[in-house]
């Protein structure tokens, strides 16, 4: 090849590597604001205003609101542009549905695969986290999060990881308002229960008590959704460690 063909060729290549990288940013960037709700329910995002905000062009945040679209985070409308999801009574309840579905087809993979030094990390984990006098909901929630994902991590299998990471984001507002009337020491208590259940490679009675930590009934999530909304359109500021 050319010295000059290889050149473009290389410059090409670099590019799009610089393009996917800012995509990759952008998509981190708006997922978190997302996630968090900085854009209120059924609310359109002004592309423009947003790429100015993250210093990016318009290229890049489009591939990531696409990709966010398909991911069920946005809602993308023909001719209208994209719109922050809404806090669907609906969809709510299907996707704990699928969190159980996922994780507790998790356990059977886990107490069979999981390394017993992995297993283990979790009594660490939750030993370094048992006195959290004073931490913020949201901090709790990270926790309650990291532990499940630590569970689903013994399965070695990245996509079901994947797939829980992915609803975990997409429920976290319901799991912070459920910590705040549960508090941290239930939820401590139950993941103790699933940790002892997997050292003795249990699968029928962490699958059970899995179960039973998850579930939530209907009116429990819509009540919750109802508090959110509350919270969303509070002042801001007004409660310091709300991730709304």
């Amino acid at each position: 090849m050319a010295p000059q063909a290889l050149i473009s060729r290389r410059r090409i290549q670099d590019a799009s590597a610089t393009d996917e990288s800012y995509a990759d940013r952008a998509y981190d960037q708006v997922r978190a604001m997302v996630t968090t709700f900085r854009f209120k329910p059924d609310e359109r995002l002004n592309e423009s205003e947003l790429a100015k905000k993250l210093g990016l062009s318009r290229t890049p945040l489009r591939e990531a609101l696409n990709r966010l679209s398909m991911e069920g985070f946005l809602q993308s409308r023909s001719g209208k542009g994209f719109f922050c999801r809404s806090l669907d009574p609906q969809e709510i309840p299907e996707l704990y549905q699928l969190r159980a579905a996922v994780e507790c087809g998790g356990v059977p993979i886990a107490a069979e695969l999981g390394d017993s030094r992995e297993i283990d990390k979790l009594f660490t984990f939750l030993d370094k986290t048992s006195d959290c006098d004073g931490a913020s909901t949201s901090t709790l929630v990270g926790y309650d999060e990291h532990f499940h994902e630590a569970v689903m991590h013994l399965t070695g299998n990245r996509e079901m990881l994947k797939v829980l990471r992915n609803i975990n984001d997409r429920i976290r507002f319901v799991r912070w308002i459920d910590m705040d009337r549960r508090g941290r020491k239930s939820t401590q208590n139950e993941h103790l229960e699933i940790a002892r259940a997997l050292r003795k490679r249990d699968v029928e009675g962490c699958v059970a008590i899995l179960q039973k930590h998850i579930s939530r009934r209907l009116e429990e999530i819509t009540s919750s959704i109802r508090e959110a909304y509350g919270l969303l359109y509070m002042p801001k500021n007004s409660r310091a460690d709300s991730p709304f």
